[in-house]
């Protein structure tokens, strides 16, 4: 296990954390729902239609280590299973659902694909995202703050994995046969 092999989830951290969640209102979830061809009684995944385990964000938060804009609110929000959540990742929805990426629905053969397709495009359409430019609220100082602190967690955790690397050696000689 490498340390540094954790800094996107770092990164990712630094992003969320300053991203607000904007909570919906029961009558935006039913709509939304209704919108997608679901009910709270048919709770499933957006993307291949299995159980729905949680809420994924539609358009995605982080992108090549920079914040995109979107916040956590209904407008960027579907149900998604673990397994579509996990394989999409940062990727922008419509070109990952038909990728050949690991877990995709192209590649778990989801029979009804155009539909879904189709339904996340009306979903889209339903109601613009929020797209915030963070460092015009909080300011240029605050801002840059905020991204020295992360290369100051970055840079550490290179310096451990450096450090890591020489006990790991150390411990592994003295269990090595003569």
């Amino acid at each position: 296990m490498k340390i540094t092999g954790r800094s996107s989830t770092i990164t990712n951290s630094f992003i969320n954390s300053i991203i607000p969640i904007i909570p919906p209102t029961n009558e935006q979830v039913k709509e939304a729902l209704e919108i997608l061809g679901m009910s709270h009684e048919k709770f499933e995944c957006a993307y291949c239609g299995a159980v729905a385990s949680e809420w994924d964000h539609l358009r995605p938060l982080v992108m090549n280590k920079t914040p995109t804009g979107y916040i956590s609110e209904i407008h960027n929000l579907v149900p998604a299973c673990g397994k579509c959540n996990q394989s999409k990742g940062n990727k922008p929805w419509e070109s990952w659902i038909q990728s050949d990426a690991k877990l995709s629905p192209k590649v778990r053969g989801i029979k009804d694909l155009q539909e879904r397709i189709n339904k996340l495009k009306r979903y889209e359409r339903w109601g613009a995202p929020t797209i915030v430019d963070f460092e015009s609220i909080v300011g240029k100082e605050m801002w840059q703050q905020h991204w020295k602190n992360w290369e100051l967690v970055q840079s550490t955790m290179r310096s451990a994995q450096v450090l890591a690397s020489e006990i790991n050696a150390v411990i592994a000689k003295k269990f090595k046969p003569d």
